[in-house]
C-alpha cells in the first residue's frame, strides 16, 4: 500500500507516498480500505515533533478515515489514533460505526465526520454537560471542529456564539446555526456577548486557542459554568483570576481525544452512534467541506490548514468509488 509522509522544507509541506504491505489487525481490530482522510491540526503538530502518537499505535500520520471493510465491503468511518493516511488502516473496532445513511454524505465527505463530531460531541455533552436551553460559545468557529460543534449544539436546543479571525468566515458559522458571529480581529468577544445577552451568560466555552481568549471566557461564564481547553493555538499560560473562578464556581476542564484509551474511546463512539449519528441522516448535521485534494496534491492540503485558510474540512481522496 502507499501512506503518506509529510515533512517541513524551507517553510512549506512536501509529501511523498511511500510504499508498505498493508497493517494486519491485531485482535479486536479490523482492516478498512480507505476512500478519504481528514486532515487535522495534530497532523501539523505531529509533523513538527511536537505530538507523537500514544505509545503502541502507528507512526503514520491521520486520525480519521471513511471507507469500506475489506473483508465485507461495507462502508465505515473510524477515529484513529495514527495511521489514517494510507491507501489500508488496522482500526480498533470500537471506533469504527457505520457511514450515515440517507442526505447527500458520500463516502468521500463522511471522512470529515470522526475527529470533527466525535471531539465536539465529548467536549460539549460528555465534559461539558451540555442542556437544552444552554449558552454555549465556540472559538475557532470556521474549523471542521468548530462548524460541528455549532451544529451539535443547536441540535441540542442550545444558542451559540462563535468566534473566528476573519471577517470572511462569518457567514459560514451563520450558516450553521450560529446565533451571535464575532470576528475576533476585530471585536471584543466579551464585549460583544455581553452586549447581546448580558454578563455572566455562558454555560460551556470550547476554546481551542487557550492563553488568549481564557480571560474572557472567564468573564463571560455562567456561575457553575465550564471552559473545556482542546488546544493551545496561542499559547499554553495564561493568567488565571482565581477569585472570579471561586466567585462564578467555574469549572476548567483540561480535553483531549487522540489520548484516551482504546476503551474510553469504545464507550464514547457507542454513545455517538446513538445520539449523533442519526442527525446525518435526517439532515440535521452535515459536514462542511473546504477542500478534497487528490492524494497526488496531499502537501497542498496541508498547507492550507497551516495558513488558517480553510473553512470546514479539508479531506484527501485515496479513491473514488
Amino acid at each position: 500500500m502507499r501512506y503518506l509522509r509529510v515533512v517541513e522544507e524551507q517553510g512549506r509541506y512536501v509529501a511523498s507516498l511511500p510504499d508498505a504491505a498493508p497493517p494486519t489487525p491485531a485482535p479486536g481490530e479490523v482492516l478498512i480500505r480507505v476512500a478519504a482522510s481528514g486532515v487535522n491540526r495534530a497532523d501539523l503538530s505531529q509533523i513538527a515533533g511536537h505530538y507523537p502518537p500514544p505509545p503502541g499505535e502507528s507512526e503514520i500520520l491521520g486520525l480519521e478515515v471513511s471507507g469500506t471493510m475489506d473483508d465485507t465491503g461495507e462502508p465505515v468511518c473510524a477515529l484513529l489514533a495514527g495511521g489514517g493516511h494510507a491507501e489500508y488502516v488496522a482500526a480498533p473496532a470500537g471506533q469504527v460505526f457505520p457511514t450515515p445513511v440517507g442526505g447527500s454524505l458520500d463516502l468521500v465527505t463522511a471522512a470529515g465526520i470522526p475527529e470533527a463530531f466525535l471531539t465536539a460531541f465529548v467536549n460539549l455533552i460528555v465534559e461539558g454537560g451540555l442542556e437544552r436551553e444552554a449558552t454555549v460559545l465556540v472559538h475557532a468557529g470556521a474549523s471542521g471542529l468548530g462548524l460541528a460543534a455549532i451544529q451539535i449544539a443547536k441540535r441540542g436546543g442550545a444558542r451559540v456564539a462563535a468566534t473566528t479571525r476573519s471577517a470572511d468566515k462569518l457567514k459560514a458559522l451563520e450558516a450553521v446555526g450560529a446565533d451571535v458571529t464575532i470576528d475576533t480581529a476585530r471585536q471584543d468577544f466579551a464585549a460583544e456577548i455581553e452586549q447581546r445577552w448580558g454578563r455572566d451568560a455562558v454555560d460551556v466555552v470550547l476554546d481551542p486557542v487557550g492563553a488568549a481568549s481564557f480571560a474572557g471566557d472567564l468573564r463571560v461564564l455562567k456561575k457553575g459554568g465550564r471552559i473545556v481547553i482542546l488546544s493551545t493555538m496561542s499559547g499554553c499560560e495564561a493568567r488565571l483570576d482565581l477569585a472570579l473562578l471561586m466567585k462564578k464556581r467555574g469549572r476548567i476542564v483540561g480535553s483531549t481525544l487522540r489520548a484516551r484509551s482504546r476503551a474510553e474511546k469504545a464507550v464514547i463512539v457507542r454513545r455517538f452512534k446513538d445520539e449523533i449519528l442519526p442527525g446525518f441522516a435526517s439532515g440535521a448535521l452535515r459536514v462542511v467541506v473546504d477542500a478534497v485534494f487528490p492524494v497526488a496534491r496531499a502537501a497542498e492540503a496541508f498547507q492550507r490548514m497551516r495558513e488558517n485558510r480553510n473553512v470546514g474540512k479539508i479531506l484527501i481522496a485515496w479513491r473514488h468509488d
